[in-house]
């Protein structure tokens, strides 16, 4: 029988490439955004999926909407892709980042407990709990050091489905995702930022963009690979917590460098450093060992670096 698989927080890059894979993989597929009757659903309609799924109103906060959801449906597969995504903004909406991610997926969770659902739960989980890794890729056995309340928020969201899979034997596992990068990416994403920049100054040479620290070391993927090990991970016999990560790293100042000198131009003439941009606390460098996801889930990265930036360019979305 058809399976059938429910993205809480569809509308955002990951939502979009994960429909399109489920979708291509003959999923049933139930999309939510807290109000699927007027969200735009823009990156749904980019990738022409919207039309090949479900959507419906799900508010991951509160408990109520969650479990008529679940009800309703009674998913195979249930991934928490929701929740406040920019760990800048998280300064500024702690309580926000806090509720939207944390307790969105406990309410999962809980309601996947008390519906005793047969479903498996995938938890997006972020690098950014590991703090800064320094010179020692981080992998599953690396201690959380997480510096921002984003991070904080998704330490805290790993940390329960870790304790409802021991304690109530459920299907959960979260994803340790690191950077992972589209067309799709807002524009306020640094790296969305940098391309369209480039872009715009080869246009208008006199054109700049805005930016913090440059000597951050980040590790940085492709989202529509990133996606399929979320999928993988879902299919095994036992669930487990998985670094996602490429193995490559590269700082900003380096990723401007290549963007910038693919269009003809130097990035130092189109950059300009802004110090409000700058966060209150910032790991320095933050990269990923997937050595785990490669040999257990047989996932292999293969956009990074300066690939990565070359794809970036070549399929921009407005």
């Amino acid at each position: 029988m058809k399976k059938t698989a429910l993205i809480v927080g569809v509308s955002g890059q990951d939502g979009a490439y994960l429909s399109a894979l489920l979708v291509g993989k003959g999923y049933r597929v139930i999309g939510t955004s807290r109000d699927a009757l007027l969200s735009p659903f823009a990156n749904l309609k980019k990738l022409s999926v919207l039309d090949t799924i479900e959507t419906t109103s799900l508010v991951p906060t509160d408990f109520r909407s969650v479990i008529q959801t679940l009800a309703e449906y009674a998913p195979d597969e249930i991934y928490y892709l929701a929740g406040q995504s920019s760990v800048s903004l998280s300064f500024q909406m702690p309580v926000e980042t806090l509720e939207s991610i944390s307790h969105g997926i406990l309410n999962i969770l809980e309601a996947v407990r008390f519906l005793k659902l047969d479903a498996r739960i995938y938890n997006a989980g972020s690098s950014e709990v590991f703090g800064d890794c320094g010179t020692s890729p981080a992998d599953e056995t690396t201690p959380f050091n997480p510096v921002s309340p984003y991070a904080v928020a998704k330490a805290a969201s790993i940390w329960q489905v870790r304790s409802y899979r021991k304690a109530y034997g459920l299907f959960a596992c979260s994803g340790l995702l690191f950077n992972h990068e589209s067309p799709l990416r807002p524009a306020h994403f640094v790296t969305r930022k940098i391309i369209l920049g480039a872009l715009q100054a080869k246009a208008d040479n006199q054109t700049k963009i805005l930016l913090g620290n440059l000597d951050v070391v980040r590790d940085w993927g492709w989202a529509p690979e990133f996606v399929q090990a979320m999928w993988k991970m879902l299919q095994t016999e036992t669930a487990k917590d998985y670094v996602i990560a490429t193995g490559h790293s590269m700082s900003l100042r380096e990723f401007c460098s290549f963007a910038y000198e693919l269009v003809g131009l130097d990035y130092l003439d189109h950059i300009e450093i802004n110090h409000a941009l700058l966060r209150p606390n910032d790991p320095e460098r933050i990269t990923g060992n997937p050595g785990k996801a490669m040999a257990e889930l047989e996932w292999q990265p293969s956009i990074y670096g300066d690939k990565l930036i070359r794809k970036l360019l070549d399929q921009v979305v407005v």
